[in-house]
């Protein structure tokens, strides 16, 4: 397939607007993208937090602080500062920093050695944005292994068909070699990698090499998958990886909702996909340290995160709704008044299948990029650091991104 032109990533003026199925009820005006805390559950045990305060004392004990550079030995202070700080019932300072319930279960699966490397990243992923920090790499890449959907989610740009169509220019599956040039830029700089963005990740029949190829190479590898592909093969690749989370994209506890959110989707099917998943965990993967998560989009009052948990309890040890933006339209939203920088700028870099870098995955179409990771000179770190790329970064802190399209129509902050 050709690559996607920079004359096939602009939306078509004047296209219908997609109409916004009933089910949709959620009037975002201005949110974070992520999760409310009234909106997860952690299933499993999680640590508290006397657990993480006493595991970085002991590893700065044991000389760990030594084996880090200035700047993230800082944020080691600060971050120790911060849980004294709250066991004192000190109001916070704006630097402070402790692990959420999801980031705490998730701390508890990571080995003792690893305890600074997961609290460094952790606070540059959720502070940085907050601080408007950066470095030389952004907190996390998000790795398209294909733009390719086998579902039409209601809330989904798969359902704008001049997207999704295959005649679009916007198809397609990374090759094995694309994924390895941007690994190997990346590996040893980077803490999270997820693998997904528009696409179905398990469509690319490359993916368990893929996954496979970043062992041992990142501390918080992620993919997200809707679970329709998810055979006895695929179970074990996932299982015996060093992934740190799998996410399980379920938005209801109940058949005839979830099919007519997940469009394609078989709920009979899915719960056979996972109860063979948590059978191959729990008999051939005992000490496995995955965290397994179940997200859904919270799109109206009838999705309740109470029976969300009781339905799917038994098959994660997270389950939660993920605030819903207006994806499945973006080029036809309505402009609005938001003016706060959009956290992304600061927090993660998107590598479509083609190599093409876009800033977010609100922007499916591209319209935001310059950059092409395939493009002599243009590394992840090039791209990053940019004139261009900071540019957007200005706009957005000058209260100026209602002159993006389409920023200027997005809700996300």
């Amino acid at each position: 397939m050709a690559k996607q032109g920079k004359e096939m990533a602009t939306p078509r003026r004047g296209s219908r607007p997609t109409p916004q199925s009933e089910l949709i009820t959620e009037n975002p005006t201005g949110r974070e993208k992520g999760f409310k805390a009234e909106n997860i559950r952690v299933i499993a045990p999680t640590a508290e937090d006397a657990e993480v305060a006493k595991r970085l004392a002991d590893r700065l004990a044991a000389g760990d602080g030594h084996r880090i550079n200035p700047s993230d030995r800082t944020l080691v202070a600060t971050i120790q500062a911060s849980y004294e700080r709250k066991r004192a019932g000190v109001s916070p300072e704006v630097e402070d920093f402790t692990l959420s319930d999801h980031e705490r279960r998730e701390f508890r699966a990571v080995q003792p050695t690893d305890t600074l490397r997961y609290l460094i990243y952790r606070y540059k992923y959720q502070k940085y944005p907050e601080l408007k920090v950066i470095e030389q790499h952004p907190p996390c890449v998000q790795i398209e292994p294909t733009s390719i959907c086998n579902f039409r989610c209601i809330m989904c740009y798969q359902i704008d068909e001049t997207f999704s169509h295959k005649s679009s220019g916007f198809m397609g599956h990374m090759s094995l070699d694309l994924f390895k040039k941007v690994i190997d830029q990346i590996a040893g700089s980077v803490e999270a990698v997820t693998l997904a963005s528009r696409g179905e990740p398990l469509l690319n029949l490359e993916i368990l090499e893929m996954i496979a190829y970043c062992r041992g190479k990142f501390l918080a590898l992620k993919v997200n998958t809707n679970a329709a592909l998810l055979n006895e093969r695929m179970a074990h690749g996932l299982l015996s990886s060093d992934m740190q989370t799998l996410v399980f994209s379920i938005d209801s506890a109940d058949k005839e909702q979830y099919e007519r959110i997940r469009v394609n989707g078989n709920f009979e099917k899915i719960l056979a996909n996972l109860e063979l998943f948590q059978k191959l965990r729990e008999t051939q993967y005992p000490h496995s340290q995955l965290v397994v998560r179940i997200s859904g989009v919270k799109l109206n009052e009838h999705q309740e995160i109470d029976r969300m948990s009781n339905q799917w309890k038994r098959f994660a040890d997270v389950v939660a709704f993920t605030n819903y933006t207006p994806w499945q339209d973006s080029y036809n939203n309505s402009v609005n008044d938001v003016t706060t920088p959009c956290t992304e700028l600061w927090r993660r870099m998107f590598v479509w299948w083609d190599g093409t870098v876009n800033p977010c995955d609100f922007d499916y179409k591209s319209v935001l990029s310059h950059w092409n990771i395939t493009e002599s000179g243009q590394t992840v770190q090039d791209i990053w650091t940019s004139e261009q790329y900071d540019d957007l970064r200005k706009r957005h802190l000058s209260g100026n991104r209602g002159s993006l399209d389409p920023c200027r129509r997005c809700v996300m902050m």
